[in-house]
């Protein structure tokens, strides 16, 4: 393996980009913002108050990869389409992604990663800042593999397991199975996403607002009701297990005693949907469309709406607003039987 791609140098690519540099590999990021590109090409790629890399940068257009080339898959789920066309059926492809994308899916790969911990790039830059540190799981989607292809998956893992030591704040952890992992992460993504964005408030807002809090718990309690009818294994992403999670939101009292404990990590911080929602695309439908489908015909209410609102947004290039949440207070009517009452 000469050289590692990295597709896509935002927050999560450049850390990741960042980590591999340090450990004495080659990296190589695509991307198709052509200011960034220049100014990697200048500066390298930095994270935090660390001194730069250098490292190749290529427009996405002008990308070929080899057939064996490995390949971190750091883009928005909407843009894999375009990238899975160009890549090669014998490269090996590690994703790391919040969605679910279908499409990404039915390629087959056996290694996938999902971050816990919070990075932001700065506009036109390869230059990100860690908001919020956290673990990056690694792990195997395919039960059984030819363990030839174990060992390169492994040994992938393991290359970046070594150069992650290097970044304090980032902790790279293997484990056999990284979908409750990814689950979680959804469980969590597809409460904060929409709502902040939407709101046009910074993902800590949405803990220190009273309103808007009540909101992201009573959201926060469907999803998890949503994977567990499901019957999907959850896995510890944070200080807490989902099942504790649910627990301390069944609790009020508690629930809103411990916000004020996570506010200060969240000030600060925002996902990444609410950059894409004024463009008129985002992840929505691979964060809440995703659960709407594992729910089936199961009661929503709360998931429906802000799915629909998410897509009048879309459509309409909507400006985002808090009235966008009181529109979703006024519409909900309170129901004994919401799906996020199961325990």
């Amino acid at each position: 393996m000469d050289v590692v791609h990295i597709v896509g140098a935002g927050g999560i690519g450049c850390a990741v980009g960042y980590s591999l540099c340090n450990s004495g590999l080659s990296v190589l990021f695509v991307d198709t913002d052509a200011a960034k590109i220049d100014w990697g090409r200048r500066q390298g790629v930095a994270v935090d108050d660390l001194p730069p890399h250098p490292a190749d940068f290529i427009a996405f257009d002008d990308w070929q990869p080899p057939a064996d080339a490995v390949i971190f898959l750091c883009t928005k789920c909407y843009d894999n389409a375009a990238v899975l066309e160009r890549i090669p059926a014998s490269a090996t492809l590690i994703p790391i992604q919040n969605g679910f994308d279908p499409l990404l899916h039915a390629c087959g790969h056996a290694l996938e990663g999902i971050a816990s911990f919070v990075s932001e790039c700065l506009p036109h830059r390869t230059h990100t800042r860690i908001t919020r540190a956290g673990r990056l799981h690694f792990g195997y989607r395919l039960s059984a593999m030819k363990s030839s292809l174990r060992r390169d998956v492994e040994r992938s893992a393991n290359m970046l397991c070594s150069a992650s030591r290097l970044i304090g704040r980032i902790r790279v952890e293997m484990v056999e199975d990284v979908r409750p992992y990814k689950y979680t992460k959804l469980m969590y993504n597809a409460a904060i996403s929409p709502l902040a964005s939407a709101a046009g408030i910074d993902n800590g807002q949405l803990l220190h607002l009273p309103h808007l809090r009540a909101l992201f718990f009573d959201l926060l309690r469907e999803n998890y009701a949503i994977l567990k009818r499901a019957g999907i294994a959850l896995g510890k992403v944070g200080p807490f297990h989902p099942s504790t999670v649910a627990a301390i939101l069944r609790r009020p009292w508690l629930a809103h005693s411990l916000a004020w404990a996570f506010y200060p990590s969240l000030r600060g911080t925002y996902c990444s949907m609410s950059g894409d929602l004024p463009r008129g695309r985002t992840e929505i439908d691979y964060y809440n469309g995703h659960l709407l489908e594992l729910a089936g015909d199961a009661p929503c209410p709360l998931n429906r709406r802000v799915y629909d609102l998410i897509k009048r947004m879309e459509h309409g290039r909507l400006a985002p607003h808090l009235e966008r949440l009181e529109e979703l207070n006024r519409e909900l009517a309170p129901t004994p039987h919401n799906c996020y009452a199961t325990s």
